[in-house]
């Protein structure tokens, strides 16, 4: 698979638009949630009835795709399977009892590092399950969500394994988004966005109610997984490319290249929804979405600066501001948008390359390759 450029500053459309689809037909069959009754008179689905959202064509028939870069995201998200529990936590385990292994500005760095990713992936989750996933009334964007919830969760699991391997203060590190004041700040930012998670009787289907989906998705897709993300990753990626903390470093690897098809998965969706839906993306729209992401840049700015005060060799907070400045650029860029900031260099270039794991080691090449799993199955 080949991974996005993330060193081009001004890159190619996330992927190729599909013309507007006609409006389905008052008659169309299916509902949002592809659990109503059969309509046995209706007539077979064509392709032209598909729409991403607000769609009455029956979200339970797979075929014939429309969509094709979703399934084809699905069947790459399951290439790239795999477990924490499949990498050595020893060296890590080592270095972080050791007296002069680390400094304590690199130890400060871990945990508010951790303490971020814990809650920060159960909260993804959730947005996906209870809301995105309800209405995308698309079946293979669905099929790819389901495959993502479940990458979710192995993310979740990763930090309870990191967690538990270095014998680190649990109720610290899982409460950090509730009592550290940077990390807080973002979940608090996010979660105003998920106003549909506790308004079960939400409706796309309305400009007002259809904007309103739109902006979760960018809250979530483009700012959570495709910025906040990203300051993190550089962090734990620095320190492994200094040869500490490494099976931490891979597996924040591992994640980076999942988060990498999360982002692009959601801004297609994202784009392709605007192209059906034009209406929508009015440029007041447009001005408040650039003003969500420079909202955001400002906040992950805080939590570099929270979790650095002092940094450590080759990382501080103004270089990951900067990193923040032109990452957020790259958004826009693909979100056909202005860019927020001025002209900004990437200040990691070496990021690009860490996210290809195959320029420097094949993926499985550290990972168990025989699987016990069916022989720890009891069959009765």
């Amino acid at each position: 698979m080949t991974m996005p450029d993330w060193s081009d500053p001004n890159p190619p459309a996330a992927f190729p638009i599909l013309r507007p689809a006609a409006p389905p037909p008052a008659d169309a069959t299916g509902d949002a949630t592809g659990l109503g009754d059969i309509d046995r008179s209706g007539g077979r689905v064509s392709v032209d009835e598909k729409r991403m959202i607000n769609c009455r064509a029956d979200v339970n028939q797979l075929l014939p795709l429309k969509y094709k870069w979703a399934w084809e995201k699905y069947l790459s998200a399951c290439n790239n399977h795999w477990m924490p529990t499949e990498v050595s936590m020893q060296a890590d385990i080592s270095l972080w009892k050791s007296r002069d292994g680390l400094t304590e500005d690199e130890r400060r760095a871990i945990k508010r590092n951790l303490g971020f990713f814990t809650a920060s992936e159960s909260l993804v989750a959730n947005n996906i399950v209870l809301a995105i996933y309800r209405h995308l009334t698309n079946p293979e964007c669905r099929q790819y969500l389901l495959r993502q919830a479940f990458e979710e969760a192995v993310h979740t699991h990763t930090f309870q394994y990191i967690v538990e391997s270095l014998g680190l203060d649990e109720g610290e590190l899982f409460n950090m988004y509730r009592e550290v004041p940077s990390i807080t700040d973002k979940a608090a930012w996010a979660l105003k966005y998920t106003q549909t998670l506790d308004d079960p009787t939400f409706e796309t289907g309305t400009p007002q109610a259809d904007q309103k989906f739109l902006r979760d998705l960018v809250a979530f897709y483009v700012v959570f997984e495709g910025m906040w993300f990203y300051t993190g990753f550089a962090q734990i990626l620095s320190l492994g490319r200094r040869n500490k903390m490494v099976g931490i470093a891979e597996q924040y690897q591992y994640i980076l290249r999942d988060e990498s098809i999360h982002l692009n998965f959601g801004i297609d969706v994202i784009n392709q929804i605007r192209h059906e839906n034009p209406h929508l993306w009015t440029a007041q729209f447009q001005d408040e979405v650039r003003g969500m992401l420079k909202e955001a840049a400002a906040l992950e700015a805080a939590y570099g600066r929270d979790t650095m005060p002092r940094g450590f060799l080759g990382l501080n907070a103004a270089l990951c501001e900067q990193y923040m400045h032109f990452i957020t650029n790259r958004r826009c860029a693909q979100l056909g948008l202005a860019f927020v900031f001025g002209e900004a260099e990437n200040p990691f270039p070496w990021m690009s390359e860490t996210m290809d794991l195959k320029k420097e080691k094949n993926f499985f090449e550290t990972r168990v390759i025989e699987y016990q799993n069916g022989g720890t199955l009891a069959w009765d």
